[in-house]
């Protein structure tokens, strides 16, 4: 699986087990809804600073949520 599309499912899984909306993750993280409906797709290839500003609204490390794509793969 490509890693874009593991980081986005692990982005999904981190906001579904928190019970967000995509659009609360992303008023936390400062981002437009379809932003984070891109993401979560694979569509979306996130800049570093992106990938912090969702880390931090979720409440975790950024390589927290890349070991979870990487476990995907």
């Amino acid at each position: 699986m490509e890693l874009r599309l593991a980081f986005g499912r692990a982005v999904r899984a981190q906001r579904v087990t928190r019970g967000w909306s995509q659009e609360r993750l992303a008023a936390e993280a400062g981002l437009d809804r379809t932003y984070i409906s891109g993401l979560e797709r694979g569509v979306r290839n996130p800049a570093l600073s992106t990938q912090e500003r969702i880390a931090a609204a979720l409440g975790v490390t950024v390589q927290e949520l890349v070991a979870q794509a990487e476990g995907e793969r």
